[in-house]
């Protein structure tokens, strides 16, 4: 990009534009690899009880490349601990609603912002409370329908949300398989037959289990579960092939969130199960 000026604010501001869609270039295409990774705020939504949650997620440019940014300078949020549950594992395409920041009732003006660097480009996405990034996490206006809710055992209350709940810390050795349990429900209000796009789903509740932060692979016997009730049970194993500590995150969608919850923001639920991996 060239220009000429002739005002020196002129000039300057051009300059600094010229210089910022450099660094950034948050449209441009994807390629197989190479590109950089940018953080996303999705939102912010009232808990009941009236705490709010900042939702936030990211688009990897790369179809074939997988990142993993460890939590440190390169990734990082802001104000309070650097490791917020941010993910440091980024798989290809747009990621909706991965990690959430709880904030007090009266956070007001304040901003907590993710910081990724990857491939030599920096961005820094600010989480707020503007009005016009109020989003229905918790329950959808049209319909009335809520996320499913989950849990790990029979004896701890379910969750439901992006917030969703946090299990752990769990103990296993490297190479050992870990059961993974998840618990979950719906209230069936949006069925196949109400949804207008793409191919109806075959199950009341669908379950994706990801490696969300960790320093080695994670390999899943099943990393897609399907529960044909509204209330069942899912099982699969993960197995870890070097010693660290991990989160696994796993996502349950009802209906409605298959292939599409992210863009409307409702409705599925995060859930996270921290591991510590011994040799």
């Amino acid at each position: 990009m060239s220009f000429r000026c002739t005002a020196f604010a002129v000039c300057l501001a051009l300059a600094v534009f010229t210089a910022e869609v450099r660094v950034q270039r948050p449209l441009d295409p994807s390629r197989e690899s190479g590109r950089s990774v940018t953080p996303a705020y999705e939102g912010w939504y009232e808990n009941p009880d009236g705490t709010l949650t900042l939702s936030f997620g990211y688009f990897n440019r790369n179809t074939t490349e997988v990142l993993d940014i460890p939590v440190g300078p390169d990734n990082f949020v802001e104000p309070g601990e650097p490791n917020q549950i941010q993910p440091t594992h980024f798989l290809p395409g747009r990621r909706w609603g991965v990690f959430t920041v709880n904030v007090p009732a009266d956070f007001g003006d304040a901003r907590v912002v993710w910081t990724l660097t990857s491939h030599g480009e920096t961005f820094a996405i600010p989480g707020h409370l503007h009005n016009d990034w109020l989003i229905d996490a918790l329950s959808d206006g049209a319909s009335g329908n809520v996320p499913p809710s989950i849990a790990f055992d029979t004896t701890t209350p379910k969750a439901q949300g992006p917030h969703g709940l946090t299990g752990g810390p769990r103990a296993v050795s490297a190479g050992v398989p870990l059961r993974l349990r998840v618990f979950a429900e719906d209230d069936l209000i949006r069925r196949p037959t109400d949804i207008p796009y793409g191919p109806p789903a075959s199950a009341a509740l669908t379950l994706t289990w990801v490696k969300h932060q960790g320093p080695g692979e994670v390999s899943f016997d099943e990393s897609l579960l399907e529960i044909d009730a509204p209330d069942g049970e899912a099982t699969t194993t993960a197995t870890f092939d070097e010693p660290g500590k991990y989160i696994l995150r796993v996502t349950v969608n009802d209906y409605s969130g298959i292939e599409h919850a992210g863009h409307a923001q409702c409705c599925w639920t995060n859930g996270f199960v921290r591991v510590e991996v011994t040799p």
